[in-house]
């Protein structure tokens, strides 16, 4: 039997909270899935994030109220709230404007074994490596050669897709993967040159899939 679908749900009645009436939170990446950092909400902190759309949540150390960025400027635009079985964490799902930790990084996660990257954080790191070239243009990049040459990113899509499908054909399964990646690569350069995200091509994907479309 399949599982029931989910469902959109207010969790605020739902949440379970501790004996100091808090509940932690752990903050995610709205567009890539990153954990951004981990905190602890009271009904306050949630009430104030309802109410503004920007992620509010109780500071233990200097027991107040916590408006993540005001001071910095990064806010995080809370995109969803969920909750965990039991009811005792919530998930914030966000649109960071700007590092979530006060180190200037972009999670506070950024020690420890950070190699090799999780398989979902690496087409969000080309991304912005693509972003970063384009922005800072080093001499000799491949990237900035492509960027400034539209017609060329576009032609070498089409050729890398030909490689990829050439390979499924005929070469091993090594081949056909390295094919694929370059045909990634080569399309998240055309994506960048018409100031569109993977965000943005997955909000399609989601659009379709809404609506029954999905292939």
């Amino acid at each position: 039997m399949e599982a029931a679908a989910p469902t959109d749900e207010q969790i605020d009645e739902l949440i379970v909270y501790d004996e100091r009436g808090l509940v932690p939170c752990v903050v995610q990446h709205w567009a890539t899935g990153e954990v951004l950092m981990v905190a602890h909400m009271n009904e306050r902190a949630l009430r104030a994030t309802r109410a503004t759309g920007e992620l509010h949540l109780w500071s233990r150390s200097r027991r107040e109220l916590w408006h993540k960025g005001a001071t910095s400027g990064n806010t995080q635009t809370v995109r969803a709230l969920r909750l965990d079985c039991d009811g005792d964490t919530v998930l914030a799902l966000v649109e960071p404007a700007g590092p979530a930790c006060h180190t200037g990084e972009r999670t506070c996660f950024h020690r420890g074994e950070l190699r090799p990257r999780a398989p979902f954080e690496v087409l969000p790191a080309l991304e912005r490596t693509v972003q970063a070239r384009a922005r800072e243009r080093p001499a000799g990049s491949y990237t900035v050669e492509l960027l400034d040459d539209p017609p060329r990113v576009g032609e070498k899509v089409m050729e890398e897709a030909e490689e990829v499908a050439r390979a499924a054909r005929e070469e091993a399964r090594e081949r056909v993967q390295e094919e694929a990646a370059d045909v990634v690569y080569h399309l998240l350069v055309l994506l960048h040159g018409r100031a569109c995200t993977l965000e943005d091509v997955a909000r399609v994907l989601e659009r379709r899939a809404r609506a029954g479309t999905g292939r």
